[in-house]
């Protein structure tokens, strides 16, 4: 139908006809010549709707390109195509048909004949090239089609693999396809709440445009957290959350690789595991429960269970109102609980080994995403040594009571002490990686074990990287006794962990272990400057959703 409105004389009433009529202001000629002209309109809007499939039908190569109804691909049938990824687009593939789908990340259309579009898979990125041509099945609309799509629209190319004369500089394929073929899978609306490009820049990039007093958009935090799918979806994001991955793979091989076994702890529970205030509650079918602030009652369970060596990868919930950079109400923790048969250095001994290893195996294995995320924030590679160094709380606080820094040597260290311990030790050692044991046990949980010539100080540790703390960990208190009055002493009420309590009854061996949060481990490593940059969809005090 014409979008055109239709003449005056076509909507009149009759009433008011015959009162124009009556008032002598439209004589009959008048009338006789509107009667044409709406009929010659509605000849003109036939002829419009006859001309377009004509226009349509013009196109021999209109089969090659256009939007794919969703009904084509809601799981109708199995072609039996061969994919190819866009990472695996090399060299070796020149001359071959390909078939890719990836995102529309850039468009920049030549001429009416001619268009480059960049499609991006994950972290790959190709150069897509169109050129009207009869022999290519190309048409001058396909190319038009292919540059109205709408930036990261999900489209399927089919082409040839070919080599450029010049090396790319804006995609991580160092090959180009001819397109033969070109289909919109799913639209993305025309204009998007952030721009990829802007959310991808460095501080550099910022840094050059003030000189030069180019403006460029700085997508905020809360910003790239509000619409966190499209903030995903930078090569720095998309490379985070590989390095994440790759560390939780690590520690879950190396400890199966020392007889370690992977459990499940229970997230409802009726009592605080850690002591203090710290919980998320909540009502359990009519009874008062709490989120699990750590699996550590359950880890040494399963030791009084007789299993030896346990972890465990799963959420844990803290509800501390902290709105700094390094905290979240709720993290992946990685946890881990051992025997011990005469000193718990054997356990530091595994956190030593384990480490190391994974840092190895980062450098070694994700140098591409470790060169990824260096684009957009830059850092040095972390110094950690072979063995790793161990100090005790004692030489700590002597050190910074050396550099000029007064800490109460039962106290526990503050972020800023902290911070300062790792630039001294890094200064002297060589490291950013080490631990720190022997702390007092007033600040420390209260199944942690007192030490034996001291019992103001306890069998306990924490392991820093960079100035700031990923692990704590310990040797437990193992007979009920001891940890009923060290709960009570910490203010919390035996009677709720009663049954943990009557596990230590039943014959339980000396064990220790340790936590740490997934996501500290990721930012520390690549020196980012906030958690949240390493927690997919983070929780903090303010945050519940996306």
């Amino acid at each position: 139908m014409s979008s055109e409105p239709p003449p005056a004389s076509a909507t009149a009433s009759t009433e008011e006809l015959e009162a124009d009529l009556s008032a002598a202001t439209i004589s009959k000629k008048q009338l006789n010549k509107e009667a044409r002209k709406a009929a010659k309109a509605a000849k003109a809007d036939k002829a419009g709707k006859a001309e377009k499939p004509q226009a349509e039908e013009a196109d021999p190569f209109a089969a090659n390109y256009g939007d794919v109804p969703v009904e084509e691909i809601q799981s109708k049938a199995i072609s039996g195509r061969a994919w190819t990824d866009v990472g695996d687009l090399d060299e070796a593939a020149a001359g071959r048909s390909v078939l890719i789908r990836g995102s529309a990340q850039l468009f920049r259309p030549v001429s009416k004949k001619m268009a480059f579009v960049v499609l991006r898979q994950c972290m790959s990125t190709v150069q897509c090239v169109l050129v009207a041509s009869a022999d290519a099945g190309v048409s001058t609309q396909m190319v038009r089609f292919a540059t109205s799509l709408s930036k990261e629209s999900i489209v399927d190319v089919e082409g040839v693999v070919s080599i450029p004369k010049e090396p790319l500089k804006a995609t991580t394929q160092q090959v180009e396809i001819q397109v033969r073929k070109v289909y919109c899978i799913n639209r993305a609306i025309p204009t998007l709440p952030i721009n990829l490009e802007d959310a991808a820049r460095s501080e550099a990039e910022f840094e050059k445009a003030e000189q030069t007093g180019e403006k460029l958009v700085r997508v905020l935090q809360d910003t790239r957290l509000n619409y966190r799918s499209i903030d995903l979806r930078t090569p720095a994001n998309q490379a985070i959350f590989r390095i994440q991955s790759q560390v939780e793979n690590k520690f879950r091989e190396y400890l199966a690789s020392k007889d370690f076994i992977g459990i499940h702890s229970p997230k409802l529970i009726s009592g605080s595991s850690e002591g203090g205030a710290a919980v998320f509650k909540l009502q359990y079918n009519g009874q008062p429960a709490c989120l699990a602030q750590s699996p550590q009652l359950y880890k040494q369970m399963a030791i009084c269970g007789g299993f030896g060596r346990v972890f465990e990868v799963g959420p844990v919930f803290r509800a501390e109102n902290s709105n700094t950079h390094r905290h979240l109400c709720e993290f992946m923790g990685l946890d881990a609980e051992m025997e011990i048969k005469e000193h718990y250095f054997e356990v530091c001994d595994i956190i030593d080994g384990l480490f190391v290893a994974i840092f190895k195996h980062l450098n070694e294995n994700c140098k591409r995403e470790l060169e990824t995320i260096n684009r957009q924030y830059p850092f040095e590679p972390l110094k950690y040594l072979e063995k790793t160094l161990k100090l005790t709380y004692a030489e700590g606080i002597q050190m910074l009571k050396e550099a000029g820094t007064e800490i109460d040597p039962m106290g526990d260290l503050n972020t800023e002490s902290e911070k300062k311990l790792g630039r001294l030790v890094k200064e002297k050692y060589g490291t950013e990686f080490f631990i720190l044991y022997r702390y007092p046990l007033a600040v420390r949980p209260f199944y942690t074990m007192p030490c034996y010539d001291d019992p103001a100080y306890s069998n306990s540790f924490d392991v820093f990287i960079r100035g700031e703390e990923i692990i704590s960990g310990a040797q437990r208190v193992h007979t009920p006794e001891l940890l009923r009055k060290r709960a009570i002493e910490c203010g919390i009420d035996a009677n709720t962990i009663s049954s943990y309590i009557e596990s230590f009854s039943y014959g339980a061996p000396p064990h220790g272990g340790f936590g740490v949060g997934l996501e500290r481990v990721v930012m520390l490593f690549c020196a980012l400057n906030n958690i949240r940059k390493t927690s997919l969809f983070p929780r903090d005090p303010q945050r519940l959703t996306p």
